[in-house]
């Protein structure tokens, strides 16, 4: 463990991380299991100092397997390590009236520090700066290494694997950096017909074709005008000021870029552009039209992963997979908790359908990976909306939780009707047999069918979603079968 001596000098830029339990139910907190450190001299951009510490939460049964699983923190790892009460001064020391910097600190790691403050009734480190590399790469460098998250960025550069331990993560997170900014000075000082041939030209170096302006990445026009007789520090430019921060992960203009023919609707976006179909599984499977049994999905085999939003556009969306299959459930015998809700409109004025089902542990855990999963890509690629989870506590009831499940409404058919098959199951002898009710249903006939009570069998597309500040997955319902 490296030590960090307390200085006067306030100018160095702190670098932190730090890793922490994942929550495993609606509402906890995260704990921090390890702070890891390194200030860094801004003129010659070394590091000067480290310091980094595994840290003990109050309560052991917050670590986890998925937790485990994120950063191999073990649980007899910190039993004999110091509380965060016990490195708060040291944290606070290395923090308070410097910069800070990492990758998605704005969103995750800053939150972390004030919670773990607030836990022991003291007031927060304040930086006088902070420079978010996610925010930051993701403007000035773009997506031409993939995602923006740090393990992609590493590998593009040739820096070896992610550890996801605190002080081995900000050191890798400092030679990115680095880097990248190494890369847009020299293409900010090649000639433009190279820039234009490159493969890696990106929107920040188109702008400059368009604009002929050759600065450098780490300077604006006023800067560059003015720099002899300035005194600042290059990087000091990335620096948004403690007291002014603006959101960097701001997606509102993001609905305006999208065609409006794909705001009007419930239905995939592939299915919009007539992409091939997802495949069948086959009938050794035991699947029922690619439908997954839950007997049959590995938890740790869900993965979430960035795909193009649709066939031939560069934006992305998140895909759930089980393996190299997309993600689609066989949901029997469900309870309807709260019957079909229409009162809310979509973007076309039609009415949203959903209606809330008690979950039972099998697909608690399920829905849990999912959640898990698609939210740390979410974060890694830079969202700055609030996260829904899928699962709903009952209150009063710490062990029913439910879920909604959304009927998704019909491209090209009539206001009020909708596309998901409606069954009935019925039994002839020791024959169970379904009979087709409606293929796209009214509103009406989905209100009088579920109703609190029913039981009914869901076949499930487990969609995440982002969209106007918010996120989370979807349940939507492509075909239910009522008992």
């Amino acid at each position: 463990m490296g030590g960090l001596t307390p200085v006067e000098d306030r100018s160095e830029i702190a670098f932190f991380d730090v890793e922490t339990t994942i929550p495993f139910r609606p509402g906890q907190g995260y704990a921090i299991l390890e702070f890891g450190s390194i200030l860094v001299c801004p003129k010659k951009l070394v590091e000067l100092r480290n310091y980094s510490t595994l840290v003990r939460p109050s309560n052991l049964n917050l670590i986890t397997a998925r937790s485990v699983k994120c950063n191999g923190i073990k649980r007899e790892d910190v039993e004999s390590e110091p509380t965060f009460a016990d490195i708060a001064d040291t944290v606070y020391d290395i923090l308070h009236g410097r910069i800070w910097a990492g990758h998605n600190i704005l969103r995750f790691d800053c939150l972390r520090i004030r919670e773990a403050f607030a836990e022991i009734g003291r007031d927060s480190p304040e930086p006088k700066g902070t420079i978010d590399s996610l925010a930051l790469l993701t403007q000035r460098f773009g997506r031409r290494a993939g995602d923006m998250k740090m393990a992609t960025l590493a590998a593009y550069f040739g820096l070896g694997n992610q550890t996801h331990r605190s002080l081995d993560d900000v050191r890798m997170n400092f030679e990115v950096l680095k880097y990248c900014a190494t890369v847009l000075f020299l293409e900010s000082s090649l000639p433009d017909e190279l820039v234009e041939n490159s493969v890696t030209t990106t929107p920040e170096t188109s702008s400059r074709r368009r604009t002929n302006i050759k600065t450098s990445p780490l300077q604006s026009p006023v800067d560059q005008q003015t720099r002899e007789n300035s005194t600042s520090i290059p990087i000091l430019s990335f620096v948004s000021p403690a007291e002014a921060q603006t959101d960097p992960f701001d997606t509102s203009t993001l609905r305006n870029e999208i065609a409006p023919e794909f705001l009007h609707s419930d239905i995939p976006v592939e299915d919009v552009q007539n992409q091939p179909s997802e495949p069948v599984a086959s009938e050794e499977t035991g699947d029922q039209d690619g439908y997954l049994e839950l007997d049959k999905v590995s938890i740790s085999s869900i993965k979430a992963i960035d795909v193009p939003l649709y066939h031939g556009n560069q934006r992305m969306k998140i895909q759930l997979f089980l393996g190299d299959r997309p993600l689609r459930l066989h949901c029997p015998r469900l309870k309807v908790r709260f019957g079909i809700n229409g009162k809310f409109l979509d973007n076309a004025g039609r009415r949203k359908l959903n209606f809330v089902v008690d979950l039972y542990p099998s697909l608690c855990n399920v829905l849990q990976e999912c959640d898990s999963a698609a939210q740390k890509i979410s974060v890694d690629s830079g969202s700055g909306s609030d996260w829904n989870p899928a699962l709903i506590p009952v209150k009063g009831f710490l062990n029913c939780p439910t879920a909604r499940i959304r009927i998704p409404t019909e491209l090209n058919g009539d206001v009020d009707r909708y596309a998901a098959e409606v069954h009935q199951r019925e039994l002839s002898g020791a024959t169970t047999t379904q009979k087709l009710i409606s293929g796209n249903p009214r509103a009406e006939e989905l209100e009088s069918l579920v109703n609190p009570g029913t039981v009914l069998d869901a076949f499930l597309s487990i969609e995440p979603y982002d969209c106007q500040q918010r996120a989370g997955i979807r349940l939507v319902a492509r075909k239910l079968v009522i008992h």
